[in-house]
């Protein structure tokens, strides 16, 4: 019977649903300054739902399942059974729940098969069994099918199906011909993997109280569940229930498996229309003011670029350059550059500084000797605003990477004397060259030494 109210119910589940009797606090947030506009949470997560539920329930325990077939024995009795469950709810459709199950199973050959045989004139051994089932605990997966509708936001009614695994520990009690009884497994418990697989509907009493009809079907790992093996077919039980479950949170929350998202989704969305239409409205009471601002601000009368509001010379002539204000900016100086003259003197003051100028071995250190010619260039690069580059040079003798530092290291060096002597750094060009520009044969030692050199190009 409990089976067949249960069935019945799951068939008009999708036609019952309830609105919730007053939204939560923090369902909706007033606009600060306006009562009327409010914004909903829309997307602020799981925080505002309880997620947590435990739940009690008794029902009928039967040796078969609704799927076909029941165990071995010819007429099956149902018997109390009972059980409690934690639950998880992850999502509005989706969540994780820990059963346990306890109770037994009794089932006996007194029903005739066909053609009025009597059972036990068809070989079976025994009359009866009674299995005891110590526990049964799961983990489920719980999936409510009936959270969405556009109807209203909380549900009354919730629709959902389970599957899941976990392990049974029963002990089953034979009763022979002769009325004898024995225990199929004579020590301890037999333990086995059971999959229950099965649907329900939860109606909401109140808020945190909630009614749960469920029926689930428990598939077993083994032939064990009644002690006999008469088919192939592996023994199977199933637990139709009834209990009621209660909300572990704060109270206020909402329970997020009654909650219908599209529903309230598309609730917040017709009030943020509403309030964008307000919004709108009120804008465009301020656009006459606001254009008047705009063209105040943005007339020109002169065309100097500086808007009326802000130019402090008006009438400015056409094409006539202004500073922020609109006045006209003053003439700037025109620049007269001098052309630069280089004589036969200032040549001659270059050379001789090349002539003297010398370095310590393989090293970019110049030697003191060189100094007084290096200071009449750049007495001459001061006097005269003069520009400068500097070009070092070597023979072929040694690593190519080696030269190249050296003829870079001993310009520069040549450079950094004429700024000691204050010439400015942005005056002179300091580049090395290396080898690959020599002047002379690097075959003989002649060739070699003019090769080493810094060439001085005064401009």
């Amino acid at each position: 019977m409990l089976l067949n109210a249960a069935l019945g119910t799951l068939a008009f589940m999708p036609l019952v649903s309830k609105a919730q009797q007053a939204p939560p606090q923090e369902a909706y947030v007033t606009v600060e300054g306006d009562p009327e506009q409010t914004t909903a949470p829309m997307f602020k997560g799981g925080k505002h739902y309880n997620h947590w539920f435990a739940g009690f329930n008794v029902g009928a325990l039967a040796p078969v399942a609704a799927t076909g077939g029941s165990n071995d024995f010819t007429r099956w009795r149902p018997n109390i059974g009972y059980g409690a469950y934690v639950q998880y709810q992850i999502l509005h459709f989706f969540g994780l729940r820990a059963d346990y199950l306890g109770g037994f199973l009794k089932a006996d050959n007194k029903k005739n098969l066909g053609n009025g045989v009597d059972p036990m004139a068809a070989g079976r051994p025994y009359l009866e069994y009674k299995t005891t089932l110590k526990y049964a605990g799961t983990l489920s997966a719980v999936f409510n099918i009936t959270t969405v509708n556009w109807i209203t936001k909380q549900n009354i009614a919730t629709l959902y199906a389970t599957v899941g695994g976990g392990l049974a520990g029963y002990s089953p009690k034979l009763t022979d011909r002769l009325g004898s009884e024995y225990k199929y497994k004579p020590s301890g418990d037999i333990k086995e993997l059971i999959i229950p697989v099965g649907a329900g509907i939860k109606f909401k009493l109140s808020e945190g109280v909630n009614l749960d009809l469920a029926y689930i079907m428990y598939y077993t790992d083994g032939d064990n569940l009644d002690g006999y093996v008469y088919g192939p077919n592996k023994d199977k039980f199933s637990y139709g229930r009834v209990g009621l479950e209660f909300a572990l949170g704060k109270a206020g929350k909402p329970d997020l498996q009654f909650h219908n998202p599209a529903k309230q989704g598309y609730d917040e969305l017709l009030q943020e229309k509403k309030n964008l239409q307000k919004t709108l409205a009120a804008a465009t009471t301020a656009n006459a003011k606001l254009a008047d601002d705009v063209n105040k601000l943005t007339a020109d009368s002169d065309g100097d670029g500086v808007s009326d509001y802000f130019d402090k010379c008006p009438n400015t002539p056409a094409k006539t350059k202004v500073d922020g204000s609109g006045c006209p900016l003053p003439e700037p100086p025109k620049v007269v550059e001098e052309k630069v003259v280089i004589t036969e003197e200032d040549q001659t003051i270059v050379k001789e500084a090349i002539r003297n100028l010398e370095f310590d071995f393989a090293k970019a250190t110049i030697k003191e000797k060189s100094y007084p010619a290096l200071d009449r260039v750049a007495d001459l690069l001061k006097r005269k605003n003069l520009n400068l580059k500097l070009s070092g040079h070597t023979d072929n003798v040694g690593s190519l990477k080696r030269n190249m530092e050296l003829s870079r290291e001993r310009a520069e060096a040549v450079k950094n004397y004429l700024v000691s002597k204050g010439v400015l750094p942005n005056k002179i060009e300091a580049l090395g060259y290396g080898p690959s520009q020599p002047i002379a044969s690097n075959k003989t030692a002649e060739g070699r030494q003019r090769n080493r050199r810094v060439e001085f190009y005064i401009y």
